[in-house]
């Protein structure tokens, strides 16, 4: 090889497997490696165990290997083996290697037949094995025998596909020569992950059991199925000579004997049996680790940046040291502070934004900005029930008489009655950001799960400490609704006072102008998807536009190409219930005299991704006007609500007090709409913030020993653990990989040479006294001779004749006298009087030879 270093790469390669089995990551690092697929019976544990010379394998009837067994063999001049969880201690009998694999693997499987993925690592040396690493896994089986799982046939088949599918695993598939290589299980699977046969080779067992007058030729000859690698052909022991004990030896001699004696082998006798089996697979190895070798060391240092980040906390870590416990307890406060102060306000790492949904801050702003308004202005939308409300006032403050003039004490009572109404999404408002601020604690306190005491003891102190806030807070917003109760202040300069509300009454023109924008004003874009039937369009996604006058969409954010607009008046909102399998939710628009919406449609049905992208439509919907469907009055309510408005003089009473009414709601609406986030943020947000800071630290000393609250958990210390012991390995993997630059040396591959004719031309050349031939000067290189002048026959019986003019000399005649010498490139020569010409030789060329330099007599 040009590179001797190249020699130990198998050796390398095992001790990467060995230092990444230590920590339980054998199927998840991609390192080159060869997997033995096969059926039941195929013969896979002889073939290995013919590579050893031993019986070392356990055998019997069913699936013998349950676990994954990677088999190191390694060249030495002793002969013993080793396991990877007994390290140290060396097996000299095989046959104690053959019980320690059936205990070991009944004691992850048990002993019901039963498989399991975690391998079995096996190193043996031998002198008469070659560096050779290889994976011997299950047999294939199509039937649940005895109390095996019903499943067992996808289980064997989907760890045979877990090591395979790897792009550095070379495939050793066996097949049986006796059964169809049509049916064969093992080739079936590699054709499966490995369909072009780059990683295949083929090894075909069972030649001297195949029925008298049949062969393998045409599949050993790589014609039938061709692989990229080739098929090679193996003898095994029977059934017999394994009960006998027949030596494996005496096997491989007899195996030897077959392909040389039978004659549909006898020409390929050099490229059958284990031996070359064991060296063809030495050198693919070889190979293949070479040309992997680059990317694997790449993946292991990407994997060892990460992992130097993961462990930075790790490195000097030692759990008894108290003065780590109170620095570790202090930061950890400080993260928690700060963790919460940026999910509240905005700031926070690009590992802690969350870019699938509203969180913390943005959510609570969306609650202050879209979800109170919508919850006060759906106690608005019954203006009929308002309408009432007055008219069953103002005729129970007149009793039996008949009023000439509208009562002050009906706008009071129906403004009190709807300003106590505010209470219930004030207070809703407090637990829709209470639910929230839960949510960011918990968020913050996944920091904490590696001491789950500490989690515990803050997330309650901190909840706690909220839940006080939010009773105060309120306490504050409901103490805010009792003092607009407290007092009408109808001097306030946004009141519309009693002449204005009678004149807006008498202009109908300005009463319909005031209730009414003019302008079309935008209130809500975005993404919605509408649900029409499969023959006119099915569901599909719009960009929609929603104004105070009207609902259009597009068919992208664009705004180029509107599909629809659909005006608002007369429209209302209904939900509509969540299918079984929808994770979608859904309203609809109509119109409640029936008439159609959409083309056609009687509704028209929307639906979100989630339930807050849904109430926020509905919040929007409401501000342009379009208000929640009304629930169905009986006919007796009806009737009585036509009863109360017959008289044209309560009628406009009714409609002052109402206007009245709507501006002074319109002051109180707008105060409450401020004072609620301020008071939340107050009371619940802002001094959560300082007692985080300030305060928390010496709540949790009050709760106990540090020592308990900074115990970490099990699956902490075993994370640490794995974490660090993942470092070292890569570390130590790369180190390994970096030996074969460090450690080897390479040389030159000097250019082949065929050396036959140097015989000839000895035994021809006599005359010459064996003077050693100098190579011919290069082309294009200046003489050292004169220049030619003349071409002339050598004399006869001069040993070395003086030719000082030609740039070469003639080769004498051959001892036969037939053949001539042939002429040097590029420089003119003479051919002996009756020499044969060139095509006397075979292929047309005679053979080369060094022509010689003058010497002196």
């Amino acid at each position: 090889m040009g590179n001797r270093g190249m020699e130990d790469l198998i050796p390398i390669v095992n001790r990467l497997q060995d230092a990444f089995a230590s920590i339980g990551m054998n199927s998840e690092l991609d390192l080159p490696q060869i997997a033995v697929v096969g059926g039941q019976s195929a013969g896979k544990s002889s073939v290995l165990e013919n590579f050893v010379g031993r019986d070392f394998l356990p055998r019997g009837s069913g699936i013998v290997t349950r676990r994954p067994l990677i088999l190191q063999l390694s060249h030495s001049q002793a002969e013993w083996g080793e396991f990877l969880h007994a390290r140290g201690r060396k097996f000299t009998d095989f046959g104690e290697i053959r019980r320690e694999i059936e205990e070991e693997t009944d004691r992850l499987t048990g002993s019901n037949k039963g498989i399991s993925s975690v391998p079995i690592n096996l190193r043996v040396f031998s002198p008469h094995v070659l560096n050779l690493t290889l994976i011997d896994l299950p047999g294939l089986t199509k039937i649940a025998v005895g109390d095996q799982p019903a499943d067992i046939e996808d289980q064997i088949r989907d760890m045979v596909i877990t090591y395979i599918s790897k792009p550095n695993c070379l495939i050793l598939a066996v097949t049986p020569a006796n059964s169809d290589l049509a049916n064969s299980d093992a080739l079936k699977l590699a054709k499966e992950v490995d369909p072009q046969g780059l990683r295949t080779i083929g090894v075909v067992t069972k030649l001297d059991l195949m029925d008298q007058g049949t062969d393998a030729r045409d599949i050993l000859e790589n014609r039938l199925y061709p692989l990229r690698r080739g098929y090679i052909g193996v003898v095994n022991r029977s059934q017999r000579d394994i009960e006998g004990r027949k030596d494996i030896k005496v096997a491989m001699a007899s195996e030897r004997k077959f392909f040389l004696s039978n004659q549909s082998y006898r020409h390929m006798a050099d490229r059958m049996g284990t031996p070359f089996l064991q060296k063809t697979l030495n050198q693919q190895l070889t190979n293949h680790i070479r040309e992997t070798l680059p990317a694997l060391r790449s993946r292991l240092q990407a994997q060892l940046l990460q992992l130097d980040k993961d462990c930075a906390e790790y490195k000097n870590y030692s759990p008894d040291d108290p003065s780590r416990k109170t620095k570790a307890m202090l930061q950890i406060v400080q993260e928690f502070s700060q963790k919460f102060g940026s999910s509240i306000g905005g700031g926070a790492s690009d590992e802690d934004i969350n870019v699938d949904q509203l969180c913390g801050g943005a959510k609570i702003n969306r609650i202050f900005v879209e979800r109170l308004p919508y919850e006060i202005l759906k106690l608005d939308f019954g203006e009929q029930d308002v309408r009432k409300e007055i008219i069953y006032a103002i005729r129970n403050i007149h009793g039996v008489r008949t009023g000439l003039f509208t009562p002050d004490m009906a706008f009071e009572l129906v403004v009190k009655r709807k300003i106590s109404k505010l209470k219930e999404p004030a207070i809703k408002c407090v637990d829709l950001v209470m639910e929230e601020l839960n949510n960011v604690i918990r968020k913050c306190g996944e920091r904490l799960q590696r001491y789950p005491r500490l989690r515990e003891e803050t997330e309650r102190i901190v909840t706690g400490h909220i839940r006080e806030k939010e009773v105060r807070s309120k306490d504050h917003i409901n103490l805010m609704i009792d003092v607009e109760l407290a007092y009408m202040n109808t001097n306030h300069e946004d009141f519309v006072g009693f002449a204005n509300a009678s004149a807006s009454v008498s202009d109908k023109v300005k009463s319909a102008s005031s209730t009414k924008n003019v302008s079309n004003q935008l209130i809500r874009k975005g993404w919605i998807t509408v649900h029409l039937s499969f023959m006119k369009g099915g569901t599909k996604e719009y960009w929609f536009v929603l104004t105070s006058d009207n609902l259009s969409w597009y068919r992208d954010n664009t705004e180029k190409d509107k599909k629809y607009m659909l005006p608002l008046d007369s429209l209302q909102l209904r939900d509509v219930e969540q299918g079984f399998m929808s994770k979608r939710y859904s309203f609809s628009i109509f119109k409640p005299e029936g008439g159609n919406v959409y083309k056609d449609y009687k509704e028209l049905q929307l639906s979100c991704d989630n339930v807050d992208t849904m109430e926020d439509w509905k919040a929007s919907f409401l501000r342009a006007g379009v208000y929640p469907e009304q629930e169905k009055k009986d006919h007796d309510e009806v009737a009585d609500s036509n009863e109360l408005s017959i008289d044209p003089v309560l009628d406009r009473q009714v409609e002052i007090i109402k206007s009245l009414v709507d501006s002074y709601m319109g002051i109180v609406t707008k105060t409450i709409r401020d004072v609620v986030p301020k008071s939340i943020m107050y009371y619940m947000i802002n001094d959560t913030k300082d007692f985080l800071s300030a305060e928390l630290l010496a709540y949790l000393y009050q709760c106990g020993s540090q020592d308990n609250l900074m115990e970490e958990s099990a699956e902490e210390a075993q994370r640490r653990d794995d974490l660090l012991k993942m470092y070292h390995a890569t570390k130590e993997a790369l180190q390994i990989i970096g030996d074969i630059s460090t450690m080897t040396v390479s040389a030159p591959t000097p250019a082949p040479v065929v050396e036959e004719w140097l015989d000839v031309a000895t035994n021809q050349n006599s005359g010459y006294g064996g003077a050693r031939a100098p190579s011919p000067l290069p082309h294009g290189t200046p003489s050292r001779t004169q220049p030619p002048q003349s071409t002339q026959s050598r004399p006869a019986g001069r040993a070395a004749p003086s030719m000082p003019s030609r740039p070469a000399p003639n080769i004498p005649n051959r001892p036969t006298g037939h053949m001539a010498a042939p002429q040097i490139p590029r420089r003119p020569t003479t051919q002996p009087p009756g020499g044969p010409s060139p095509m006397d030789f075979p292929n047309n060329l005679p053979p080369p030879l060094i022509p010689q330099r003058p010497r002196p007599q």
